[in-house]
């Protein structure tokens, strides 16, 4: 994982997987302290970090402000949280001892370790990759967002795809994960962080479920455009390097495999580059704009006429069938919309749609043929 550290984006992430402990309170965390009003409550909210200290001050402001009422309400506990919607932070549903309703807080008013509290466990488990613990947490009682964020704007999702946690995104992506979340600190995806950390698993399982291969992050770089990049700067022909230059290949061929999954090559019509740097420039049935793909992506047969120097034309239509051999091999005659004459072709070399096509009107022609016939047999 070093080496990926050369990227910018990535090198802010802070991966690894270090366990954080859970705080040790000594004493009963700081109390939240609320100014009710007398309408519809509206509360402004204090972190008494000294409450002997600062008694006296928050009395004499209620005083000074409200006029009449000196009475306060505790937090009793957080009962929820959401992001908000820029992701740029939290918030957090309050239940209050003394009955007022509960209500969503900013993060940002509440006291450190009353946070720490409520989202250590999560954090915990999303940076230890533990599928168990997260999915313990979401079943509780309580309105957690599975897209919770950090500071960074992270979710859990981004840590567990990183980290390579198959069960972990299963479990994520179950409880209503975004799969296409971007984070503040680079636009990143769950898809870039499992791309970046060469993560193929995790990869082809995010393409399963939805997430958007074509996002771009702060750069405009997708998911695919940053393998490639972090491909280029590991060394060929270092061992210690090996696997990770045949995960990420994996990794741009599920990228690959996905952004090309509809479409069928009619023909190849030119090849550059040899090993793994080999391509075709294919011509696509449905019209689309010729493109440079990987072997993998064409039919064996399309690859093997090419490398024979055949050439490929382009067919209007069966209009004929034979037999021939003592094998009873098919043959079939067809016409072509670049050739004056048809041809008689094998069976294999004729696309099975023309083929089927043929044979049923053929099917349909005999029937009428039959139709006919007995109608004059009958007037006969």
């Amino acid at each position: 994982m070093d080496s990926l550290l050369m990227h910018q984006s990535l090198s802010r992430l802070k991966l690894s997987p270090k366990q954080v402990q859970a705080p040790q309170f000594t004493s009963a965390p700081s109390h939240y302290r609320i100014r009710p009003t007398h309408c519809k409550p509206q509360f402004t909210l204090f972190a008494i970090q000294d409450q002997e200290q600062q008694q006296s001050q928050l009395t004499q402001q209620t005083k000074t402000q409200e006029g009449v009422d000196e009475s306060y309400g505790e937090v009793s506990k957080i009962i929820g949280s959401r992001a908000v919607q820029d992701g740029s932070g939290m918030a957090y549903l309050i239940e209050w001892k003394d009955g007022h309703t509960p209500s969503w807080v900013p993060q940002s008013y509440i006291a450190k370790d009353v946070v720490a509290e409520y989202e250590t466990p999560w954090w915990m488990a999303a940076k230890k990759a533990d599928d168990q613990a997260l999915a313990n947490i979401l079943s509780a009682d309580d309105d957690r967002d599975v897209d919770a964020v950090d500071p960074e704007g992270r979710t859990a999702l981004l840590f567990v795809s990183g980290l390579g946690s198959e069960k972990c995104v299963r479990v994520l992506a179950e409880a209503g994960a975004d799969l296409n979340h971007r984070d503040n600190s680079g636009g990143l995806t769950a898809l870039h962080m499992a791309a970046g950390y060469v993560k193929p698993g995790v990869v082809k399982l995010l393409l399963e479920l939805g997430a958007d291969p074509e996002i771009e992050e702060d750069r405009g770089l997708t998911p695919l455009d940053l393998a490639k990049e972090v491909l280029k700067v590991i060394p060929k022909g270092n061992p210690m390097q090996f696997a990770r230059r045949l995960g990420l290949e994996s990794v741009i061929r599920s990228f690959e495999e996905e952004l090309f999954e509809y479409a069928e090559v009619q023909e190849i019509v030119d090849k550059r580059g040899k090993g793994d740097q080999l391509e075709y420039l294919v011509k696509w049935k449905d019209g689309g704009d010729h493109e440079w793909v990987k072997p993998w992506f064409i039919g064996e047969d399309l690859v093997r006429d090419f490398e024979a120097g055949l050439e490929y034309a382009v067919a209007e239509g069966v209009v004929g069938k034979r037999v021939v051999g003592d094998d009873g091999k098919r043959e079939f005659l067809v016409k072509w919309t670049d050739l004056d004459e048809p041809t008689w072709e094998p069976e294999e070399n004729v696309d099975p749609d023309l083929i089927k096509a043929f044979e049923e009107a053929q099917a349909q022609s005999n029937g009428l043929a039959n139709v006919v016939s007995d109608l004059l047999e009958h007037d006969k």
